[in-house]
């Protein structure tokens, strides 16, 4: 089945572990997204069973204690979770067109949660990967100046 995901809580998987699950290409862009947040943030990082067997196993991603978003590993991907608070979800809507239209319809299907919501991103491309990297720009409010 595509896109399972690391269900057995008992068995933390090592990185090497995750790199051969999730496979070269998605462990190439997840070592990708991890130097973004390490360059632009004080990034933090814990390996987490976090939502039960919905989700398995993945890692935390914070700014010092601020969440920036979960990374759920998956065979052959990774999903990214993340929460677009009130704040951002207006900037996302004022530059939603510049997004992909996968990024797009996520956006416009979210789950609601205080004026923003929650996304559930499967990062398929390198294209995907950058526009994760705008919606983590919004969420913490570092957007550049082009956007």
């Amino acid at each position: 089945m595509p896109f399972e995901k690391m269900l057995d809580r008992e068995n933390p998987p090592a990185p090497e572990k995750i790199s051969a699950y999730t496979g070269k290409a998605a462990a190439r862009r997840l070592e990708k997204l991890e130097q973004f947040i390490s360059e632009n943030y004080e990034m933090t990082k814990s390996l987490q069973f976090p939502f039960g067997n919905n989700y398995g196993w993945g890692y935390k991603y914070g700014n010092k204690k601020t969440h920036i978003c979960y990374v759920f590993f998956e065979s052959g991907a990774f999903t990214v979770m993340i929460q677009i608070g009130k704040n951002g979800a207006g900037k996302l809507d004022e530059n939603l067109r510049t997004f992909l239209p996968k990024t797009q319809e996520l956006w416009t299907n979210r789950y609601p949660c205080g004026g923003g919501g929650w996304i559930h991103y499967r990062v398929l491309s390198e294209d995907e990967l950058r526009d994760v990297f705008e919606l983590i720009r919004v969420k913490t409010d570092k957007m550049p100046a082009g956007i």
